[in-house]
């Protein structure tokens, strides 16, 4: 009985010391993980704060020439793409902002349509729709966003068929606008305005969806601008109308020669690709100068219609008449005419017998 008492006394003691020794160094443990789970808390939330005060969908490159030109540029200008029923491509456009001071930028979404009296080469028609659409399949990730001077965003634009989709051409443009950083208050509502623009530039997107499509144009005439026949001097301005009477737009190009009055071939200009719009008219100008013109010229424009190889020719006749060289050669001919008067009212010439 003495026995068993004492075993448990030394179990319990023994129990005891134990609790004593190691009950610390788990509330230890305990401590030292919290302690770790603190900081890795803080890290994940402040990272997180960092990620949405710096999110934007568009990357940005800072130029390398700083320089003030009070503008802002936008490329490419112009975008072709062929697309079938129900495929999607995405391109890169690109805005630089030069103008000294951080600018906000306003992306629009805009149908557009050719002249049908050539007086311009594009119209952008706003919140109207074009008879060729194209802006419901256009998608921009963010339609505002600031730039700082001297840095290029760059936007990513993705153009999108539907599966039924049918052949033909569709056009449309990205219109990129500056407007005011702070909009105006109203006073009595106290409603923001409507931010003001500055300026506009737009990307225009040309997209073919091929299949039964119609390419038909011409070269509908050729003269010089204002039909002006005579000249006193260059530079000689033409100007070329390209009829497109199609359903997808096309890329003429060519060239003039110039011919004198004896037939030799006095100058040469090239015709650069220029578009012109389906269902439209298309000027284009170009200047020929040269020194020292006179007399009758012959200009013959060559121009391809920018399909099957096919070409147009036309030309037309101006005259150059320098008034000066033509005033002097007058006067050199009554200098001549009063001398010779007066060297046959002096002397008298008779004839040897």
């Amino acid at each position: 009985m003495t026995t068993s008492l004492h075993n448990r006394a030394v179990a319990l003691l023994l129990l005891v010391v134990l609790t004593l020794t190691f009950f610390p160094l788990l509330g230890l443990a305990q401590s030292e993980t919290e302690g770790e789970n603190t900081p890795l808390e803080t890290e994940v939330s402040t990272s997180s704060e960092v990620a949405v005060a710096t999110s934007d969908p568009y990357a940005r490159d800072v130029l390398p020439n700083q320089e003030v030109f009070n503008d802002f540029v936008v490329g490419p200008g112009k975008v072709e793409l062929e697309l079938a029923p129900g495929q999607s491509r995405t391109v890169e456009l690109v805005v630089t902002n030069r103008m000294s001071e951080p600018k906000r930028f306003k992306l629009d979404i805009e149908d557009t349509a050719g002249s049908t009296d050539g007086s311009s080469a594009i119209t952008l028609l706003g919140s109207e729709r074009g008879p060729y659409t194209l802006r419901d399949y256009i998608q921009i990730s963010k339609t505002e966003f600031e730039l700082e001077h001297g840095v290029r965003a760059r936007i990513p634009v993705t153009v999108s068929l539907p599966a039924d989709a049918e052949p033909g051409g569709r056009y449309g443009s990205v219109v990129v606008s500056t407007v005011s950083r702070e909009a105006d208050l109203d006073g009595s509502s106290g409603a923001a305005a409507a931010s003001a623009i500055v300026s506009r530039v737009g990307t225009l997107f040309f997209v073919t969806t091929p299949g039964d499509i119609e390419r038909s144009g011409q070269l509908e005439s050729f003269t010089t601008l204002g039909n002006k026949k005579f000249y006193g001097k260059g530079p000689i301005s033409f100007g070329l109308v390209y009829e497109n009477t199609g359903s997808v737009h096309l890329n003429p190009y060519g060239e003039i020669r110039i011919f004198n009055m004896l037939g030799d071939e006095v100058g040469f200009e090239v015709l650069d690709p220029w578009f012109a719009m389906p269902a439209s008219l298309r000027l284009r100008e170009i200047t020929w100068n040269r020194d020292l013109l006179m007399g009758r010229y012959v200009a013959k424009a060559y121009v391809n219609r920018g399909y099957n190889n096919a070409i147009d020719e036309a030309s037309v006749v101006f005259y150059v008449l320098p008034l000066k060289i033509i005033a002097l050669i007058f006067a050199s001919f009554v200098f001549l005419f009063i001398f010779i008067r007066f060297i046959f009212s002096r002397f008298e010439f008779k004839r040897k017998s």
